[in-house]
C-alpha cells in the first residue's frame, strides 16, 4: 500500500515536514508495512522555501542583507535538490525573508521609505551561484516601491532629472526621470524567473498596491495618495524604456508593486503559487499508484478553495481517482464545502476548546493521535471492503 502525505505547515506550530512526520508516525502504528511518500508543500506564501527544500532534499542559504529600513537583517533562500548533474538548478526565494513586514516594528512602519533592496541581494547571490531558475514568492512585504529597490540591487540605475541615483523607498519614485540598464546583472538574461502571485490587483488606482496594501504597512490616506502617484510615475518611465508596460496586468500590484518590478526587470511570469510548487516538487508523478493521499494545513475553511495547498493536492489526486483525507489544526463551520470539491473526509486535531497557546504547544501530540485514529478507521474500513468484495 502506498500512501502520499502532502501537507502545508501548521502556522506558528509545525513546519510542513514536521506535520508530514507526525502523520506518518501515526499511520505507521497501524499500517507498518505501507510505503509512505512524504511531500511537504506550500502555496507560495510563508513557509514555501522550507517546504520545497524539505520536499527535494535541498539546502538553505543564509545571508545578511539590507532590510526594509536599510538596516542589516538575516534572511535566507533555498536551493532545491532532486537534480542530476545536467538539470537546471532552482532557487526559491520568499520576498518576506529579506523585505518582510516582520522586520519593521509597528511604530516604524513607513512605506514611503521602505525598500525591497534586500530581495534583490538574495536574487543576486543566487545568480552568482550559477542558478538558472528562480522561483519568487510574493507576500508579506513591508514595501511599496514597485520592486525598485530589488532592481537597484541588481544594477539598475533609477535616476532623477539631474542624473542622480534615487534614494530607496516608494516616495522617491516621484522624482524618477530615467532608467539606465547598462549595469543590470548580466546573468538575469540567462535565468528563468517564475513568481508565485495569488492576488490580481493592478499597480495603481483604487484597487492598486498603495490603496489595498499600503494601510497595513503604515500608510495613512495621504501617504496612500503619494505612493499611488509615485508608482504611476514609475510605470510611466518604465513604459518609455524598452521594458513592457504591465501596470494594468493582474498581479502587478502584488507585494507593494513588486509584481510589476519582477515582470519589468526580470522578465518574470506571474502564476498561482500552488501551481508552481506542485509542478516543481513533481507531485503528479509521485502521487501515481497511491491508495490514499493525506493533506492539510493549520486551518481548513471555505477560503481553502482559493489556491491553498489542500485543494492543489486534491485536484491532482482526484484526477487520478485517489481519495484524499485532510487534517487541520482547526476546522471552521463552513469547511464542509470542501467535501463537495474532492476531499473525502476532514479531521481536526484539536480535541476540545483550549487557549490558543495550549493548542499550538500540543499540536505535535494531537496530530499524531488524530493520525493514529484515522489510520485505524481507514484500515478497518478497507478491510471490510475487501471482505465484502471477496464474498460477492
Amino acid at each position: 500500500m502506498k500512501i502520499v502525505i502532502a501537507p502545508d505547515s501548521f502556522k506558528e506550530s509545525l513546519s510542513a515536514m514536521e506535520v508530514a512526520d507526525e502523520i506518518e508516525r501515526g499511520f505507521k502504528m497501524v499500517l507498518p508495512d505501507a510505503e509512505f511518500i512524504k511531500l511537504p508543500v506550500a502555496d507560495g506564501g510563508e513557509g514555501t522555501v522550507q517546504s520545497m527544500v524539505d520536499a527535494t532534499q535541498g539546502s538553505i542559504i543564509n545571508l545578511e542583507v539590507t532590510g526594509p529600513l536599510g538596516n542589516r537583517v538575516h534572511a535566507h533562500y533555498g536551493i532545491l535538490g532532486d537534480n542530476d548533474d545536467n538539470a537546471v538548478k532552482t532557487a526559491v526565494i520568499e520576498m518576506a525573508s529579506a523585505s518582510g513586514l516582520h522586520h519593521v516594528p509597528i511604530h516604524l512602519r513607513d512605506p514611503l521609505i521602505t525598500t525591497s533592496y534586500g530581495t534583490g541581494e538574495l536574487i543576486c547571490n543566487a545568480l552568482n551561484r550559477g542558478i538558472k531558475r528562480i522561483l519568487i514568492g510574493l507576500g508579506g512585504s513591508a514595501t511599496n516601491d514597485g520592486g525598485a529597490g530589488m532592481a537597484q540591487a541588481l544594477g539598475v540605475h533609477l535616476l532623477d532629472k539631474k542624473g542622480n541615483p534615487l534614494p530607496v523607498g516608494g516616495a522617491s519614485l516621484q522624482q524618477l526621470e530615467r532608467i539606465d540598464l547598462k549595469d543590470i546583472h548580466p546573468l538575469i538574461a540567462e535565468c528563468e524567473f517564475e513568481v508565485a502571485c495569488d492576488v490580481d490587483n493592478p499597480l495603481c488606482g483604487e484597487k492598486g498596491a498603495s490603496a489595498i496594501f499600503g494601510p497595513q504597512k503604515g500608510a495613512s490616506p495621504e501617504v496612500v495618495s503619494i505612493l499611488d502617484a509615485a508608482l504611476t510615475r514609475y510605470a510611466d518611465i518604465i513604459a518609455q524604456h524598452p521594458l513592457p508596460d504591465r501596470r494594468n496586468m493582474a498581479g502587478s500590484g502584488a507585494a507593494g508593486g513588486m509584481g510589476l518590478g519582477v515582470m519589468a526587470f526580470l522578465g518574470a511570469s506571474l502564476r498561482p503559487g500552488i501551481d508552481i510548487v506542485m509542478e516543481t516538487v513533481k507531485l503528479d508523478e509521485k502521487i501515481k499508484g497511491a491508495q490514499l493521499v493525506i493533506t492539510g494545513e493549520g486551518r481548513l475553511d471555505s477560503q481553502t478553495l482559493h489556491g491553498k495547498t489542500p485543494m492543489g493536492v486534491t485536484r491532482i489526486a482526484n484526477a487520478l481517482q485517489i481519495p484524499v483525507i485532510a487534517i487541520a489544526g482547526c476546522v471552521s463551520d463552513d469547511a464542509n464545502i470542501l467535501l463537495k470539491h474532492g476531499i473525502s473526509a476532514i479531521f481536526s486535531i484539536t480535541p476540545r476548546a483550549l487557549p490558543i497557546e495550549e493548542v499550538l504547544a500540543s499540536a505535535k501530540h494531537n496530530l499524531f493521535t488524530t493520525s493514529h485514529n484515522i489510520a485505524a478507521l481507514y484500515a478497518q474500513t478497507t478491510s471490510r471492503c475487501r471482505i465484502q468484495h471477496v464474498e460477492k
